[in-house]
């Protein structure tokens, strides 16, 4: 069911995107992480994409899965779409829906995840990992302009403190401690 053509651009439904295309998404993410978002604001019908690994280390790709340099800001906010696992996209290429999300994923935020006894637990820590991303940058935004400018080298750390329970505050106040005396 794929409603895009090469003339105009993606429209931001994960259901309209070729199972070709898809399916070459796959073999990208099995390589390089397990879980991927899709840049909203890319040219053409094919959108750039973001793989990212268990350690949130991630590699683009333009339209075409060749390696891509993304400009600032190209995925994040509302340029961005949700954030799937590769389960969740093998689904979509086979044809299948997403249980529980919107098909469009235009500008949303919204979650995409699998429900019922079927759920991997893969799927379980991809989007508590995404929370935990999510909250991190929000305080890192919101208060930039208190934090050193050397605070991102320790991003893992305050990561792994957060993965323990402790909130995006605590982890920062944390590294503060530990690293800027």
């Amino acid at each position: 069911m794929n409603t895009t053509t090469k003339s105009k651009r993606w429209n931001g439904k994960i259901d309209t995107l070729a199972p070709e295309y898809l399916k070459e998404v796959m073999k990208q993410m099995s390589s390089y992480g397990e879980r991927v978002r899709f840049a909203l604001g890319a040219a053409g019908a094919r959108p750039y994409y973001q793989v990212i690994n268990p350690s949130e280390r991630t590699m683009a790709f333009d339209g075409n899965h060749h390696l891509h340099h993304p400009q600032e800001g190209e995925f994040t906010g509302a340029k961005v779409s949700a954030t799937f696992s590769l389960e969740q996209i093998e689904i979509v290429a086979a044809g299948g829906r997403l249980p529980g999300v919107g098909r469009s994923v235009s500008g949303s935020r919204t979650r995409a995840s699998s429900s019922g006894s079927s759920a991997r637990t893969g799927t379980v820590a991809s989007q508590k990992q995404d929370d935990i991303n999510a909250e991190k940058y929000a305080y890192f935004k919101e208060n930039r302009h208190l934090l050193p400018a050397e605070i991102s080298e320790y991003s893992n750390e305050i990561t792994s403190l957060m993965q323990g329970g402790i909130s995006a505050a605590d982890a920062f106040g944390e590294i503060l401690k530990r690293h800027f005396p």
